[in-house]
């Protein structure tokens, strides 16, 4: 696990790994920090010419249909890194007109998946390590120039990440909304990420089936108040409403931007500002339309013996999550906050394309509370 973490610190720092896959030694340079400079080196230290590895939403964006979840694009010498960014991550990137994707091998697709543990940009450019340059690779492998490590411990890693969380600390922390509350830390394996566990009210006094939220750091609309989303009016809303139940739990996952993180939100904002919805521009940059898994959730609601539960959420997938991961939801809650003018075009896609349950809120002009209950959820 140390070897994947250490990698992943390099490449968001620009700097290349190598990969061993199935006896084909590939390094890897992230698409960040990408230059000139960078693909001459790399094409000079592996041997061989570089490739860009893309993702399947990417190559669907660039008009290329591709049923497996990656592939290759070749990188032509006289090709330059302004142009490979632009086939990685622009709206109007468009490729060479003889390009020909080829199959991903399984270091390009570990590539991949670093990008995305890392909340970089998932695209990468890889190079195949040639016989006559193994020899100078090792060499800078064993002086600790260059970080090696193989393919199969980073699929592990990203499927085993999310495990054996651990609760770190806690603190009392009266809220507006909810003046008895819980504040519960717990980290991750790996140390990188941090979710919260609010407690809201007497824990013995809890309801049978206990209110639960599971909410996504957004940190532009739960501290600044953005006007582009409703997650911060959902946040408060869920407190005062898990509070007025009762008591319960809110999750705060670290789960920026649907999981694409922070940098990558912010990218797609841009994006978003040139017309695109929230889902096309997330599959510019090469992601899903929701990259979140919730296994951490189901762990955090395990440590704290959660079994029952009345789902706070407009969003299917969490009420799919929780029940394929052993919780029983009795009943879900919608969670509003309030339609803008900002956040129209937001809120018609996730209803619209991802299958949000939004019609209590859509077409009303004025805020909007927490909803009765709704769509019993049996299992």
């Amino acid at each position: 696990m140390r070897q994947v973490e250490r990698a992943i610190f390099d490449l968001r720092r620009g700097l290349p790994v190598l990969v061993r896959a199935n006896g084909s030694d590939v390094m890897v340079h992230p698409l960040e920090g990408c230059d000139d400079e960078a693909l001459a080196a790399l094409q000079a230290l592996s041997g061989s010419q570089p490739a860009l590895a893309l993702t399947r939403h990417r190559l669907a964006r660039l008009g290329i249909d591709n049923d497996a979840a990656a592939a290759l694009l070749p990188i032509d010498a006289a090709d330059t890194a302004e142009e490979v960014i632009a086939w990685a991550s622009a709206e109007d990137g468009r490729l060479p007109a003889d390009s020909r994707p080829a199959p991903a091998s399984p270091g390009a697709r570990a590539a991949l998946e670093m990008m995305r543990i890392g909340l970089l940009i998932p695209a990468a450019v890889v190079a195949e390590i040639t016989v006559e340059r193994r020899a100078q690779v090792e060499a800078l492998v064993a002086e600790g120039s260059v970080l090696a490590l193989p393919a199969e411990q980073i699929d592990a890693y990203a499927e085993h990440r999310s495990h054996f969380l651990k609760r770190t600390s806690e603190a009392q922390i009266p809220l507006s909304h909810a003046e008895e509350s819980r504040f519960v830390m717990f980290r991750e394996a790996d140390g990188m990420r941090e979710h919260i566990a609010i407690l809201i009210g007497d824990t013995q006094a809890w309801n049978d089936a206990v209110p639960v939220r599971l909410h996504s750091a957004c940190l532009t609309g739960d501290l600044f108040g953005s006007l582009r989303c409703d997650c911060g009016e959902q946040l408060r809303e869920s407190v005062r409403a898990i509070d007025e139940r009762g008591g319960g739990v809110l999750l705060y996952l670290a789960q920026e931007g649907r999981g694409i993180g922070l940098a990558n939100k912010l990218r797609a904002y841009t994006l978003q500002d040139g017309g695109l919805d929230t889902v096309d521009a997330d599959q510019v940059l090469g992601f899903g339309e929701d990259e979140r898994t919730y296994g951490v959730a189901l762990e955090m609601l395990e440590q704290l013996q959660i079994q029952r539960i009345e789902l706070l959420t407009n969003n299917p997938e969490k009420l799919n999550a929780m029940a394929q991961g052993g919780i029983e939801v009795v009943n879900r809650r919608g969670v509003y906050g309030k339609l803008t003018r900002q956040n129209q075009r937001y809120l018609d896609a996730k209803a619209k394309r991802a299958g949000h349950w939004l019609e209590e809120v859509l077409g009303q002009e004025s805020e909007t509370r927490v909803a009765p209950f709704k769509r019993p959820v049996t299992k």
